[in-house]
């Protein structure tokens, strides 16, 4: 699938490298798939394959360098991870458990080699990683680099919510003693991090909140043709297609707002792991028995072209997530089209539509609630088109990968002159 996180990592470092930061995007277990020109590098630490392994088989804790090299083949990874499989959390516990111990689980030896490569070749001023849960290495970095290191929160609780007992609790006491190493975090809303502050149990000053932001640019054919166009009912949702998202959601309140409105639509797009194809099968069919097939429209993984083409199509943006969704960058996206967005109430929502002033809330998990926040929306074309007006201005002043990129740079300059100060 397309990474929200790399895609959002990936923007990050094209506008900091325009801004004249010399910056290195290193993927860790495979690498970065994003929509856009991939500015990581063409090599992995942590490859997925060999921490697997290495997780399982006692052997593979001490192969040869070579092997590890070829396990770590970016070629390799891809083409392994290519191929329909069903991963989840909830199988991962020992695993988790094991990377977050770093020097002290399975996968000590990609520790070292990950600290030798940047102690030896790059020789950074300023590490941040991208979450915490690949925080295993702090440590070792902090020790043998000497230089700060900061991490990116945006989704750690989601994943350390999917594992089961006894993992769960183990992780997290494993992620609070690295929560006290790193030198600050990253986070994209107030909320987030309350949330994470208190789940870790640091101090919220040790957060700095940067803005999201996108390509607003990329945008801009369809923000002028969404302009141009007259009024429609299509209800679009880009998304990971599963309970998570809330996908059944969107479908539930589409069957029941399809009577009052004859020219409803429901179009989708996003990707479909194979754990929620049954899931995904049943609100097909629930579509189909309802006779409203041909009202609906299925997008699979769309590449950026497909993503244009589906963002032109709809007049009317909504994935009601289940959970407290870390970024929302989706959201962005849709604003940068013009579309009005209806988005429930929790997460980094509230405070997306509050400040944007580019749509509305429904409180969140509620059918009867999400259907009437969009016949609401629907009904007034003219309350739409404000929306629309209003979140793309947010956007382009408070959400573009070039304000995401000031607000971080200030950050790693915050970072690195209290480092030397501290001498």
């Amino acid at each position: 699938m397309y990474c929200g996180s790399c895609i959002r990592d990936n923007a990050l470092v094209t506008a900091l490298e325009e801004l004249g930061w010399d910056i290195l995007l290193l993927p860790l277990y495979t690498p970065i798939r994003v929509d856009e020109e991939d500015h990581s590098m063409d090599q992995v630490f942590f490859g997925g394959i060999n921490v697997y392994l290495q997780q399982k088989i006692p052997l593979f804790r001490n192969l040869p360098a070579f092997l590890d090299r070829w396990l770590d083949n970016p070629r390799l990874i891809r083409r392994v991870s290519s191929k329909a499989m069903s991963v989840s959390a909830a199988d991962l516990g020992d695993m988790t458990l094991s990377m977050v111990k770093g020097e002290n689980g399975f996968q000590r030896k990609e520790v070292a080699r990950l600290v030798h490569w940047l102690k030896e070749v790059v020789k950074p001023d300023l590490i941040c990683l991208t979450n915490l849960l690949v925080g295993g290495s702090i440590p070792a970095l902090k020790r043998e680099l000497d230089v700060p290191v900061l991490v990116t929160i945006q989704g750690d609780d989601v994943f350390l919510d999917e594992l089961q007992a006894p993992w769960h609790d183990k992780v997290l006491v494993e992620m609070k003693k690295l929560a006290v190493e790193a030198d600050g975090f990253l986070t994209f809303s107030a909320f987030y991090r309350e949330l994470m502050a208190e789940m870790l149990e640091v101090d919220p000053g040790k957060f700095h909140l940067t803005p999201l932001g996108v390509h607003v640019e990329e945008f801009d054919s369809v923000w002028t043709a969404n302009r141009e166009k007259s009024a429609g009912s299509a209800i679009g949702y880009f998304a990971r297609l599963s309970p998570e998202k809330g996908f059944d959601l969107a479908v539930d309140a589409f069957l029941e707002l399809a009577s009052d409105l004859p020219a409803a639509s429901l179009k989708v797009a996003g990707w479909l792991s194979e754990k929620d194809r049954k899931f995904y099968a049943d609100q097909i069919q629930k579509i189909e028995k309802a006779g409203l097939a041909d009202r609906f429209e299925h997008v699979e993984a769309p590449d950026v072209q497909a993503k244009l083409k589906f963002f032109r199509e709809v007049d009317l943006f909504c994935v009601p997530t289940r959970f407290e969704e870390p970024k929302g960058l989706y959201v962005l996206e849709a604003m940068a089209c013009g579309l009005p967005v209806v988005a429930p109430s929790h997460g980094p929502f509230p405070e997306m539509i509050h400040e944007s002033k580019g749509g509305s809330l429904f409180e969140a998990k509620s059918v009867p609630l999400l259907k009437e926040a969009l016949l609401e929306m629907l009904r007034e074309p003219d309350r739409m088109r404000q929306f629309g007006d209003a979140g793309r201005a947010w956007v382009e002043t408070s959400g573009s990968r070039e304000t995401m990129a000031k607000a971080t740079a200030d950050v790693f300059r915050e970072t690195l002159e209290a480092k030397i100060q501290q001498g």
